[in-house]
């Protein structure tokens, strides 16, 4: 079956129109842009041949039978499909066509060449049909008019392609439209082609992958004789020294054109071409400067290769109207006066001049660029400027001469433009090239065999001067980027054919003059920015000279280096065409086998033509394998087979001479199967498969609590409980009377399979399965399943995972302190008395606070006991902490070498001990000290555990605590003030970040459930680090990580209260786990968890992160330390407690009085906690909870919730810098107050007081240079807490000015200095300095083709 886009029915009307079935195929053309949004639909016999439905779908779009290929259209690349064979006489049914649905198809090029048209009634057709423009960009108009960019009604014979035009397109490599636009221009240009024709390539002088006149030589070759409809570009910019990422890159195509003649250039010295660009387009003017009071002139001499015209005059809403007013404009002079008056040398003093340019000489191909990119002041933007310029298709450059209307006889000083100093001209070349004759302006150089005929008549002048225009580059986009391609006017045919990228297309006049830009009404000033994007760029005129003017060379007159070329490209076309021929007739698929000797499965991809047998396929699939010094030929053979679903569909016996078209359906892009290389040992023989289904059978043993490895079986649908039974005991030798069959259908899903009669189709079999089988005669056969130990161990089985424990650093007392700890908590060594002792009926129950204080003061006899061991212990325990294997896991005795596939499950361990258990924390990494750190592990978790109850072992429901998200650290101070008090959102147990482990009634949740734990000494990779050690963990990830922590307390060597788990995520990224109450189910076989030392928190407890605010500094956030605070602590209480640790940790010495805590959100301060403050009731606090301390210079003056603290600065334009930061208290939000205590502590007058609220995070910079008019100055407004200001909490930051005082005046040097320093202080700061848009790759040629080699070229 061959894959559709849509598998829907065809309607029944259709269905029933024939007595044999319909076929319903949808083509698509793919051919061109203009055609591939259109779709043919053709109803068909089911019996039809392939070949008639060629022949059918060639009449309905009017190609030409055999110039197309059709392939299957589902959703895959059309270019990697293979094409259905167009002479075939297999009916639609055979070629795999599905009646009764819809069957996609694409049409496509045949051997990369278009499709030909047929043309039957071609004299009759209206000329227009083919004058339709097919482009690349729709535009507005009627519908089917000709002078539409894209004509929407869609008719084939309009079509105009490759055939038809003549004309070979470019392949677009990813954004080098504007290299190819250039390419096709030169291409055309009959001069430029016949000389690049001329120059030979010498390949023992130069390697030509980098040869730039070489490659270009072979595209023209390509573009000129090449069938197909487009050709690569690759080995062009590959000689430019590009690499792929080029191609991502757009560049100017104007630019493009100077690089590429500066490199051709450099290629051709010392060649006969070494003149040729100068010789086409370089064209000389004269700048010049004369005194208006005697006359002086001095004056240089320059070349150009372009003439750039400017759209929109500076400063002037109104565009010039076309390209002849903007040449005037050019040349158009300007006088110097006033403060701009020229220093004349003749005179000796500043005169009003006269400044302007004349053209001296004009090239034989004239290059006009319209400068329509610019940049924009007020937005401080590239724009594309969209206004209209017409352009002639004749243009008459001998009206841009005469400009001067007088002429000084006076002497002239001249300059050459590669000249240093100025001098006077006195040699005869000059005076024969800028003649003084009274009736021609001087300087015009027309090109003539000698000097003295360089002056013509004015008449004779004007003939000589006029030029024709063959390109037109087209720009369509904005200043961000767009498209490009050309309208080239061909000189063979004097045709306009439009160049877009692969695509060529026949084009008229009324398609030019849309290309000079504007919008059909008229809009003002703001006509550009509703104009179209669509518009000319580059102009390329050429002179109408007889004489000169060339024709394209005929085949006959190419050069004898050409034809080889010709001959040359012709062979390797022909070569590609016949690799094309093989790749269509390869079938190409996935090749697995399982290897018989280190039983891992290989694959690999294997390509065999269709005619090839299916035995000599074998033959090429055990060679593929390496399995020739294994196994011998005749004990492989290839299987159809799913290996996503790892499924044996079918075997092939009898059709080892079949060719594997046949029996792979044919050749496809894609199959929806796999072959594998099944092997079998010498004494062994083949299975033979039919359609079944593949069973993984493994063998449960209850007695030694194991699980085997998986034995495959082939089974069939049809067959029943009581067969299936029989068919397994024959494999596993097993009786079948005392079997049970549990089939595992998805994830937690056992199903015991107790009908005899029922089909393994009824019960639920698919492709691939998988079966657990036991076969003992204990009483746990006669249990319900759902309690039998039977279905116990399958569910460990399948929820138990393998876990990489590191253990911290081990310190040389380390055991002595395990050893301490196995005593304190009871002897452990006996598994089934811990077990028998734990899990007996809890004689009293107790309060969490009971526990909790039980908990310390074992904890400190725990601690002093250690003391003493330390001291007393004897050297040689010492010497035995080293050695890893001396430690000894009080869960379990067993030898732990036992098999990880096998997944041994040990006996039932209890998950916790509520005497030695305590409350667990939820604190930030230590790690990892960014605040998203935690939340980020918290939001890991939250998302596997969206339910609020888990199952446990014995269909229990275990309620799970919610975990909120954390909220704002406090509401509103000011709603506070007003309201009164509030009770916070959450109560105590949720808020506080941390999960209980008891339950109401205090007793242990670890008790309601049993979990298996397996903990064994695992030899990691070096590198873990010296005196770390780790534990391969087996347990059932439905564990608690409150109970996982318990079961490490004895390999960790402390309570699990003392420290934390961090899971390890790619990149060695560590995030702590937090959560107690929620299980492992997010984690996966193989995870890596860390264990780190650290006390956790006791329920009511929250670790904070201390932050000290140093509003001067220039980085004003410092960490502190780590403190803890608790539920219903008063700030005052929190700060007694940070005083010490301060002074220890961070050696500062404080006072009470001299510092406060206020919100931190980010880095920007916030609300000051005032000393009364309770936190949980005042402070809403959370976990990952951040605060700043910050010292104060004298007594506190905050002492109300409706006061006001804000930062303020001031700013001094006269010195052009900003004083510090300083606190203002307010006791209201009035406006009018912040101003008195501005000028209060300013001296500055009420009156003269202009203030501004900073932008961004703290601390708000900004540079000297923007800040006088870049903030919002003194707002309108009465109080700070409406817009624009919207202060409503503590640490908002003021800037405030002396409306009077004057900016300092700068000059240029002192600008520049001043940003200097500006930007450096900005970026240390982190402060965003500029609009800094996406910086442009230099568009450079490599004349070495190495990039890397060029390093002093900017």
């Amino acid at each position: 079956m061959v894959p559709g886009e849509e598998n829907q029915l065809v309607p029944k009307e259709i269905e029933n129109a024939a007595e044999e079935p319909r076929v319903l195929c949808i083509i698509q053309d793919t051919t061109n842009s203009k055609t591939v949004n259109e779709r043919i639909t053709l109803n068909l016999p089911a019996s039809t041949p392939v070949r008639k439905l060629f022949e059918d779908v060639a009449n309905k779009v009017g190609y030409i039978n055999g110039t197309f290929d059709l392939v299957w259209g589902n959703g895959i690349n059309t270019a990697d499909m293979a094409p259905l064979d167009h002479a075939s006489d297999k009916s639609l049914l055979d070629a795999n066509f599905e009646p009764g649905k819809k069957n996609f198809l694409h049409l496509t090029d045949k051997d990369g060449e278009q499709p030909q048209i047929l043309l039957e009634d071609s004299n009759n057709m209206d000329d227009s049909v083919h004058d339709r423009f097919i482009g690349p960009l729709p535009r507005e108009g009627s519908v089917g008019s000709t002078s539409d960019y894209v004509s929407q009604s869609y008719s084939y014979s309009s079509i105009l392609n490759k055939s038809e035009t003549g004309y070979v397109g470019l392949v677009n490599q990813a954004m080098t439209c504007y290299l190819n636009s250039l390419l096709q221009t030169l291409f055309m240009t009959p001069e430029f082609r016949n000389a690049l024709y001329k120059w030979e390539f010498e390949e023992s002088e130069e390697d030509p992958v980098t040869s730039i006149p070489y490659q270009l030589q072979r595209l023209f070759v390509l573009l000129q004789t090449s069938k197909k409809r487009a050709i690569e570009t690759t080995d062009v910019t590959r000689s430019f020294g590009w690499d792929s990422s080029e191609a991502w890159q757009q560049h100017d195509v104007q630019e493009l054109c100077r690089v590429m003649f500066d490199a051709l250039e450099q290629k051709w010295k010392q060649t006969e071409q070494a003149d040729l660009i100068n010789e086409l387009y370089q064209g000389k003017l004269k700048d010049y400067v004369r005194c208006l009071e005697c006359g002086y002139e001095g004056w240089r001499i320059d070349t150009y290769l372009d003439i750039p015209l400017v759209i929109r005059p500076y400063g002037s809403s109104q565009a010039f109207a076309s390209v002849e007013e903007a040449l005037h404009a050019f040349i158009q002079p300007e006088i110097l006066d006033g403060p701009n008056q020229y220093f004349c040398e003749r005179c000796k003093k500043k005169c009003d001049a006269r400044k302007g340019l004349r053209f001296l000489h004009f090239p034989y191909l004239l290059t006009l660029q319209l400068k329509r990119f610019d940049f924009d002041y007020t937005t401080m933007h590239r724009i594309k400027l969209n206004d209209r310029m017409t352009f002639p298709e004749e243009l008459d450059m001998s009206t841009f001469i005469d400009v001067e209307d007088e002429k000084s006889p006076q002497t002239e000083s001249c300059t050459d433009s590669g000249a240093e100093n100025e001098g006077s001209c006195h040699s005869d070349q000059m005076s024969n090239d800028f003649s003084n004759d009274d009736g021609v302006d001087e300087g015009i150089c027309l090109e003539s065999n000698s000097g003295t005929e360089k002056i013509s008549k004015p008449g004779l002048e004007k003939n000589s001067l006029i030029y024709e225009l063959f390109s037109v580059m087209v720009h369509s986009g904005s200043a961000a980027g767009g498209h490009y391609y050309a309208c080239i006017k061909s000189f063979s045919d004097e045709q306009w054919y439009s160049f877009n990228d692969q695509h060529v297309s026949r084009i008229t006049q009324e398609d030019i003059k849309k290309t000079h830009g504007g919008s059909s009404g008229s809009r003002g000033y703001y006509s550009s920015a509703f104009a179209s994007s669509t518009n000319a760029y580059m102009l390329i005129y050429r002179l109408k000279d007889p004489t000169r003017n060339a024709k394209f060379l005929e085949v006959d007159e190419y050069p004898e280096h050409i034809k080889n070329l010709v001959q040359k490209e012709r062979e390797l076309e022909e070569q590609e065409k016949r690799q094309r021929e093989i790749e269509r007739n390869t079938c190409k698929i996935k090749l697995f086998c399982s290897h018989p000797i280190k039983q891992v499965m290989m694959e690999n991809k294997l390509e065999v033509h269709k005619d090839k047998t299916l035995k000599e396929a074998v033959e090429m699939a055990y060679k593929m394998m390496d399995l020739e010094e294994v196994i011998p030929l005749d004990c492989c053979r290839l299987v159809k087979y799913d290996e996503f679903h790892d499924y044996l569909e079918r075997s092939y016996e009898g059709e080892e001479d079949t060719p594997m078209g046949l029996l792979l359906g044919g050749v496809k892009s894609t199959y929806m199967f796999d072959l594998l290389l099944e092997t079998r040992k010498p004494d062994q023989v083949f299975q033979s498969y039919k359609p079944g289904v593949m069973v993984k059978v493994h063998v449960v043993d209850l007695k030694a609590e194991t699980v085997a490895a998986p034995i495959t079986v082939r089974a069939y649908l049809n067959q029943t409980v009581t067969e299936f039974k029989q068919l397994i005991s024959k494999a596993i030798h097993l009786p079948a009377e005392t079997m049970r069959i549990v089939l595992e259908r998805c994830y937690n899903d056992l199903r015991l399979l107790s009908v005899p009669s029922k089909t393994l189709k009824a019960e639920g079999f698919f492709r691939s399965n998988k079966v657990f089988v036991e076969s003992s005669e204990t009483l746990d056969y006669q249990m319900a399943f759902s309690d039998s130990h039977l279905w116990k161990l399958l569910d460990r089985h399948a929820n138990t995972i393998r876990l990489f424990v590191l253990l911290p650093e081990q310190s040389p007392g380390s055991y002595s302190k395990r050893t301490a700890y196995q005593k304190a908590g009871g002897d452990s060594g006996n598994v089934d008395e811990d077990c028998e002792r734990v899990t007996g009926p809890v004689g009293s129950l107790k309060s969490v606070e009971a526990i909790l204080e039980e908990s310390t003061e074992k904890l400190k006899s725990l601690s002093l006991q250690q003391q003493q061991d330390g001291d007393n212990g004897d050297s040689s325990k010492s010497t035995e902490t080293s050695d890893f294997e001396n430690i000894e896991s009080p869960l379990n005795e067993r030898d732990s070498s036992a098999s990880v596939d096998n997944r041994e499950l040990e006996q039932h361990i209890q998950t916790s001990d509520p005497e030695n258990f305590q409350s667990e924390e939820r604190s930030d990494s230590d790690v990892n000290n960014d605040r998203s750190t935690s939340s980020v592990d918290s939001d890991i978790l939250s998302s596997s555990h969206s339910s609020d109850t888990l199952c446990n072992a014995d269909n229990a429901q275990i309620p799970l605590a919610n975990g909120l998200d954390s909220h704002s650290i406090t509401s509103s101070r000011r709603t506070k003030a007003n309201e009164g008090k509030k009770e916070t959102w959450d109560t105590a147990e949720e808020d506080s970040g941390t999960d209980s482990e008891y339950d109401e009634s205090g007793k242990s949740r670890g008790e309601m459930q049993y979990m298996y734990f397996k903990a064994d000494p695992y030899a990691a990779d070096e590198g873990s680090g010296e005196g770390h050690k780790w534990l391969m963990v087996h347990v059932d990830k439905r564990i608690t990580l409150a109970a996982f922590k318990q079961h490490l307390e004895p390999f960790v060597g402390v309570l699990s209260s003392h420290f934390k788990v961090f899971r390890v995520y790619a990149s060695n990224q560590e995030f702590e786990s937090v959560r107690l109450n929620e299980t492992l189910s997010s984690f996966s076989d193989d995870n890596k968890i860390t264990i780190r030392l650290g006390r956790a928190l006791k329920k009511g407890e929250y670790r904070v992160k201390v932050y000290q605010l140093l509003v001067n500094e220039q980085e004003p956030c410092k960490f502190l330390l780590d403190a803890v605070f608790a539920k219903g602590m008063t700030v005052r209480q929190s700060k007694e407690e940070l005083i010490p640790q301060l002074r220890e940790q961070c050696g500062l010495e404080l006072s009470i009085d001299r510092f406060r805590l206020r919100k931190k959100t980010w880095k920007n301060p916030g609300t000051v906690f005032l000393d009364y403050h309770i936190y949980e009731e005042d402070i809403n606090i959370s976990s990952n909870w951040e605060v700043f301390l910050e010292v104060l210079d004298g007594v506190e003056k905050m002492k109300s919730m409706s006061q006001l603290a804000v930062l303020s600065r001031r700013w001094r334009p006269s010195e052009m810098k900003l004083d510090p930061f300083q606190e203002v208290v307010l006791e209201s939000n009035s406006v009018d107050e912040l101003r008195e205590k501005l000028s209060e502590i300013s001296g500055i007058p009420l009156e003269d007081i202009e203030f501004a609220k900073g932008r961004g995070t703290f601390p708000c910079d900004i540079s000297v240079l923007d800040i006088h008019q870049d903030l919002d100055w003194n707002p309108k407004v009465s109080t700070l807490n409406v817009w624009p200001l919207y202060i409503c909490d503590d640490g908002a930051v003021i800037f405030y000015r002396d409306k009077t005082e004057e900016v300092m005046e700068l000059t240029d040097e002192q600008r520049n200095e001043l940003m200097k320093k500006e930007s450096s202080r900005l970026q240390k700061t982190g402060h965003r300095v500029t609009y800094s848009p996406r910086k442009e790759k230099a568009l450079k040629i490599y004349l070495d083709g190495a990039p890397n080699k060029d390093l002093t070229q900017d």
